[in-house]
């Protein structure tokens, strides 16, 4: 289920806050009957039209993309700077990330236009696990590493206990290469958590994310998620709500 104005701008008939402007004008039926509530919801078999004109829905697509460092998680960016769509000139419909990836963060980014299956991801009771690699400055130890695992409180809230794992350090170059594993999506949660404890991140990727990693991807290559990534990574998202 779909709320209504992002059906009918999905569909390319006008922006979300035009599509608003349309319902509230009683210019959208589902299923016949004229509706002008904001909050309604509807499915893929609900009959749309706007303005007596049928809405039709897009296959919905799943893609998976090996986001480089200094590009923007978004559609569009004021500034004029590279996006993540800008890699997928082929695809037709109007896909959209699912989360973000800060713009110098590289790494696995899921990208859709099944809002539903987006929301399954991103909702914080289903706990997706993603998985980041940091380099970091300083070798932490494990008194700090044990922080990060019991999590960190930050200005938005502790954060939920993670997996932390040194998989090298560098003592001349006072550097070290850290795994942690978080299911939350606070704003540059990551990075805020290792310089919370003193270690500020100098360069961070995602490996995984519930299940999907990079695969043999170089940074920039995106490729369509296969039917059986998409019904795994759905099934470890109910089994958490259920």
């Amino acid at each position: 289920m779909e709320r209504l104005q992002k059906v009918i701008a999905h569909a390319g008939f006008a922006s979300r806050r035009k599509a608003e402007q349309l319902i509230l004008e009683g210019k959208v039926t589902v299923n016949g009957k004229v509706v002008k509530e904001l909050g309604i919801k509807v499915s893929p078999n609900d009959k749309v039209e706007v303005q007596g004109i049928p809405v039709e829905r897009e296959e919905p697509v799943y893609y998976l993309m090996y986001k480089p460092r200094g590009v923007i998680s978004s559609v569009n960016d004021d500034k004029g700077r590279k996006v993540v769509t800008d890699f997928l000139p082929h695809v037709k419909q109007r896909v959209y990330p699912v989360g973000r990836l800060d713009y110098d963060t590289s790494g696995v980014l899921l990208l859709t236009n099944d809002g539903e299956f987006a929301n399954l991801l991103m909702h914080p009771r289903n706990e997706i696990e993603k998985v980041y690699v940091a380099k970091i400055k300083g070798v932490p130890s494990k008194e700090k590493l044990n922080i990060l695992q019991r999590g960190v409180v930050l200005e938005d809230g502790k954060t939920a206990p993670a997996k932390v794992k040194m998989i090298s350090s560098d003592t001349k170059k006072e550097t070290a290469i850290i795994e942690i594993s978080i299911h939350e999506g606070k704003n540059r949660q990551v990075r805020r958590m290792f310089e919370a404890i003193g270690h500020p991140v100098l360069k961070l990727k995602r490996e995984r994310y519930g299940g999907i990693n990079l695969g043999g991807l170089t940074a920039g290559d995106v490729r369509e998620l296969t039917p059986h990534e998409i019904k795994q990574i759905r099934t470890i998202a109910t089994s958490k709500s259920s």
